[in-house]
């Protein structure tokens, strides 16, 4: 004896904000090969619609099932493969990466760990683009090497530039 099938469909977001759904009631999604949807639709407002309009269009009650399974068919609508094969792992090296921190990695000097970039700068943890700017200009002049500085203040107070200008290009967080 075999179970009557059950619809089941898949709600992914678009690009534009809407809701794209894929509906199947006349069997179950297939990965290999992949099984097109009974019927889909895009623009939906929200989730709720989207699962009222995939229910309308079954004329009966569906399950719901991962999104993977909407933003498979979109790739497909796109023609896409629906799923994206995985990336091949690269062979690590022959030789040891050389000694010393990763590269890409921030150069923090060892004077500077627990210190906040902006305190290097002398400025307050609010100031802005242009005052990041002076205040380096200045601190670069008394401290860069060719100028009689210290080559260690210097590193210091370069990082200390990057990471500020770094942190204020980041969007900040909204508070709820």
């Amino acid at each position: 004896m075999t179970l009557p099938l059950r619809g089941v469909y898949a709600v992914t977001p678009t690009r534009r904000r809407r809701f794209l759904w894929a509906a199947w009631w006349t069997g179950e999604p297939a990965r290999e090969p992949f099984r097109p949807p009974d019927a889909s639709q895009g623009g939906a407002r929200t989730a709720e619609e989207a699962r009222a309009q995939a229910e309308r269009a079954a004329g009966r009650p569906l399950v719901e099932i991962e999104p993977a399974w909407a933003t498979a068919w979109a790739r497909v609508l796109r023609g896409e493969p629906p799923w994206p094969r995985p990336r091949a792992r690269r062979e690590a090296p022959a030789e040891p990466p050389p000694p010393g921190p990763p590269r890409g990695a921030s150069a923090r000097p060892s004077s500077a760990r627990g210190v906040s970039p902006f305190v290097v700068l002398g400025l307050p943890d609010a100031a802005g683009v242009a005052e990041v700017r002076r205040a380096f200009r200045r601190l670069a002049l008394a401290t860069h090497p060719d100028r009689g500085g210290d080559a260690a203040e210097f590193m210091r107070v370069k990082w200390a530039h990057d990471e500020a200008m770094s942190r204020l290009a980041r969007p900040r967080r909204r508070d709820r």
